[in-house]
């Protein structure tokens, strides 16, 4: 690994706004009497509802089981009974399965799993399958089940372990006070990935402009075999194939994994879960989540429960000061829009941001004016500019010619459009109907 990470092609550099909560420390939200908690919270197959209403529940009792290998279980926020399982809304705006639980206030553990105090000397195995059964899942936005990444085949051996703390999304800090006020954790989680892998040792990624958690981490990391390198502030620095690049100067290929280069990657509020799984027997049941936008009293960063609404973090951050133009979960540049504040937090909610009216920009679609600046700027090497033409047309099947499939939604070409055109959004659109095409195709 080089000693000094590479630049990636292209990226853009939006203001960051984080100095709005990166100062605030976590604060534990206190107890709902109601949690709504979202059945699906992961990549791949949704867990088999276990539960029913009536059911007397502990915190950390199994709400859902796994239903294949790639799915993850669910477990309850707080111990109280189990009132509905019916549907609330979803953060891509669709109507989702949900468990609702009353409290009891008591918050009694249900001691689902017993403590692996030497994990060290712990069979890999019998740690991989505790990730597994702790529901820990990808929490930097995706939901990948992180047991699925710990388990490459054979044919894919893996040399390599990073765990991303970039955090490049502009507003963002949840990782942040993470990394500074929970290093210890953070490198524990680390080693503990590595150990599941083989590995005697892992780094971990951090954006140059949170020095203080650089700074933690190494602190901690210098007793252990876990590194930490700094990176250049150039959003998507945190995407996975970015973050390899820059890390190892390997290239993932075109409709590529990382293990197919030798790395695995795991985000630094997965390792936090993992080290509570593993050293503490807690499953996957609260996450640190930023709260903020300049139309928010107080900004911050919470530790919430999942099955939270977002009008009661709204609440938490002292409500608004003016009425927002939009509501995000995640960051202004790969974040969901909402239309609704009952949505709840799930594992993958990294963020809860309002914009205010002038920083909303309105897509015009105007003509393409062959500036080149959305191609310059694609770190994925695609063009944008002529992708967008095609999926105009309705010609998916020339947008996947020209690798529409490889675009990581990462926004970066919308943002820096002088003619505004809606390019992220054709690019999904795109990706959606193609995958939908294959699917109709007769089986070989």
């Amino acid at each position: 690994m080089s000693n000094k990470p590479r630049k990636f092609k292209g990226g853009v550099h939006p203001n960051d706004s984080k100095a709005l909560s990166a100062s605030s420390p976590v604060q534990d939200a206190p107890l709902l009497d109601k949690y709504r908690v979202i059945v699906h919270q992961n990549i791949g197959a949704p867990p088999e509802v276990l539960v029913k209403k009536g059911d007397e529940v502990k915190k950390g009792s199994l709400l859902a089981k796994a239903s294949g290998f790639v799915s993850a279980p669910l477990h309850a926020p707080t111990s109280g009974t189990v009132t509905a399982i019916d549907k609330c809304d979803g953060p891509t705006g669709i109507r989702v399965a949900a468990i609702e639980i009353t409290a009891d206030g008591e918050d009694e553990w249900g001691s689902p799993f017993e403590p692996i105090a030497d994990w060290q000397n712990a069979d890999a195995a019998d740690l991989k399958q505790r990730v597994s059964d702790a529901g820990v899942v990808g929490m930097g936005g995706a939901g990948f089940p992180s047991h699925v990444k710990l388990s490459p085949p054979p044919a894919k051996p893996i040399d390599t372990l990073i765990l991303n703390g970039a955090e490049c999304e502009p507003y963002l800090t949840a990782d942040h006070r993470l990394m500074l006020e929970q290093a210890e954790e953070v490198v524990a989680g680390a080693a503990i990935f590595a150990r599941i892998l083989g590995l005697k040792s892992a780094v971990i990624g951090v954006e140059n402009n949170k020095p203080d958690a650089i700074e933690a981490l190494k602190k901690v990391a210098a007793k252990t075999n876990v590194t930490v390198q700094g990176l250049a502030v150039n959003y998507p620095q945190g995407a996975e194939k970015q973050l390899i690049y820059a890390l190892t100067g390997r290239e993932v290929p075109i409709g590529g994994l990382p293990m197919d280069v030798g790395c695995v990657v795991q985000n630094v509020a997965s390792a936090v879960a993992v080290n509570d799984a593993v050293v503490k027997g807690h499953p996957s049941i609260e996450r640190i989540t930023t709260v903020t936008g300049e139309p928010l009293v107080n900004p911050g960063n919470w530790r919430f429960r999942l099955g939270t609404p977002i009008s009661k973090a709204i609440e938490l951050a002292g409500g608004v000061k003016y009425q927002p133009a939009k509501l995000l979960l995640g960051g202004p540049m790969m974040g969901f829009a909402q239309n609704s504040l009952d949505v709840t937090v799930m594992k993958n909610t990294s963020g809860i941001l309002l914009i205010p009216a002038e920083q909303v920009s309105q897509y015009t679609s105007d003509p393409c004016i062959r500036c080149g600046k959305c191609v310059s700027c694609c770190p994925m090497g695609i063009l944008p500019a002529t992708i967008s033409q095609a999926v105009e047309n309705e010609r998916f099947d020339m947008a996947a010619q020209l690798n529409v499939l490889a675009c990581i939604e990462c926004g970066s070409c919308s943002y820096i459009c002088p003619s505004h055109r809606p390019l992220n959004q054709h690019f999904k659109r795109a990706k959606s109907e193609i995958m939908a095409a294959r699917k109709k195709e007769p089986k070989k």
